[in-house]
């Protein structure tokens, strides 16, 4: 069986990954250096490759993806014989802790210390605000969501959790509810943390309504995907003071045009999109034990980690 990986691996990561399937034949070459040829006779795709050229792996049964998103990949770049997975279970650690510190620099101020810093300017900003004790409102429970309510729990606060469907109450969420309960939520909240994936049900999940329920010392956080806010409306609600602040590791457009308001904001925290992505080396370990379980069951045809719904997106 002839398996592409398509993920940055190095030596060690590489003799990892192999050392237990001796019989198969591995060819490693990054997303950007694929060809047709390369992709002709792949059995199995180990990480993201570019959804227009699957068309061109002709013997695909299975793809694991490098992502917990699913966006592209969904709406017919695969036969659906094709079996998918994600790496849902990977990204909670990095993500959540790029949170907490986005959400520290949002309320502490630290952004506008650190400017005060270049510029060799020894002077306070005024209040900042306090994290201990806030209700955390947290939209998209899976594993990121999950890894920040936790955290948060730690810091004294109340977290309460919104999900698209029933499921039991994970460790460190206070309260759990559906979606129908999450305009009740949201004016009761000082910190909103959207950890949704990209689709058309999510897409402006927060909008000019939604925002407009918001207290005026509430802060908006994002690390899922961009159009599940309204940036336009967020923008007006910043400008306007009826918002505290963001702290955005994705935003639409995205990237954020240079002239956009957004960049210029003080009371915005701004990343781009690096969360994620392989910048934590851990998360890549993740990834590749996520691959190295997904092949033992595949070669034995036992049920995969984390097969993904082509209608929804989400894993089954």
């Amino acid at each position: 069986m002839k398996i592409l990986v398509a993920l940055p691996l190095n030596e060690r990561q590489k003799e990892k990954l192999e050392q237990n399937f001796r019989h198969q034949e591995f060819i490693y070459c990054l997303p950007e250096e694929l060809t047709e040829e390369k992709l002709s006779d792949v059995e199995v795709i180990l990480g993201n490759v570019p959804p227009e050229i699957l068309k061109y792996a002709k013997a695909l049964k299975w793809l694991q993806l490098n992502n917990a998103g699913t966006e592209g990949y969904c709406d017919g770049a695969l036969p659906e014989e094709v079996l998918l997975t994600n790496a849902t279970g990977a990204y909670g650690l990095a993500i959540s802790e790029h949170m907490v510190g986005m959400l520290f620099e949002l309320q502490k101020k630290l952004n506008l210390y650190s400017r005060n810093q270049r510029e060799h300017v020894w002077r306070s900003e005024g209040h900042v605000r306090i994290i201990e004790g806030s209700r955390v409102l947290i939209i998209g429970l899976g594993d990121v969501g999950t890894a920040f309510a936790r955290k948060m729990k730690g810091l004294g606060c109340r977290t309460i959790g919104i999900k698209r469907r029933e499921a039991r109450k994970p460790e460190g969420v206070d309260d759990l509810f559906l979606m129908d309960r999450l305009e009740k939520q949201l004016p009761l909240a000082d910190i909103v943390a959207l950890c949704l994936p990209g689709n058309e049900d999510t897409r402006h999940l927060l909008n000019e309504e939604r925002i407009a329920m918001l207290k005026q010392s509430a802060v908006v956080l994002n690390v899922g995907r961009g159009i599940t806010v309204d940036t336009d409306a967020l923008v007006r609600a910043l400008q306007e003071g009826r918002i505290a602040g963001a702290a955005l590791d994705v935003t639409d457009p995205e990237p954020l045009p240079a002239d956009h308001p957004l960049w210029d904001m003080d009371n915005v925290i701004l990343t781009p999109h690096v969360s994620g992505r392989f910048l934590l080396p851990e998360t890549l370990e993740k990834i590749l034990h996520i691959c190295i379980e997904n092949l033992e069951c595949y070669l034995v045809k036992r049920p995969l980690r984390n097969v993904v719904d082509r209608k929804t997106g989400y894993i089954m």
